[in-house]
């Protein structure tokens, strides 16, 4: 059975599979949904949840046990009174 990394290389993992691979094919459309990252394999799924994301990863990659959640145009996965990164302009 896979075994978990740490979180902080599972996050630096999922950031920068989500920079490379993801970001340019997710931004213009997905605003505001949540990818799920298989850091392992690369492979991806979005929803508009992490719950629903994670599930549809899951039905890719079944044994994906390093995921990392991103969510599309903000710079956390949630915030309190926060902004999005989007450009207004």
């Amino acid at each position: 059975m896979p075994t978990r990394g740490p979180a902080e290389e599972t996050a630096r993992l999922g950031d920068e599979i989500y920079e490379r691979d993801i970001r340019s094919e997710v931004e213009a459309t997905h605003h505001g949904e949540i990818v799920a990252i298989d850091v392992e394999s690369g492979s991806w799924a979005i929803a508009d949840s992490v719950l629903g994301a994670a599930e549809l990863l899951r039905e890719q990659c079944p044994g994906a046990t390093n995921v990392w959640s991103v969510r599309v145009g903000h710079r956390a996965l949630y915030s309190f009174g926060g902004s999005s990164v989007r450009s207004t302009g």
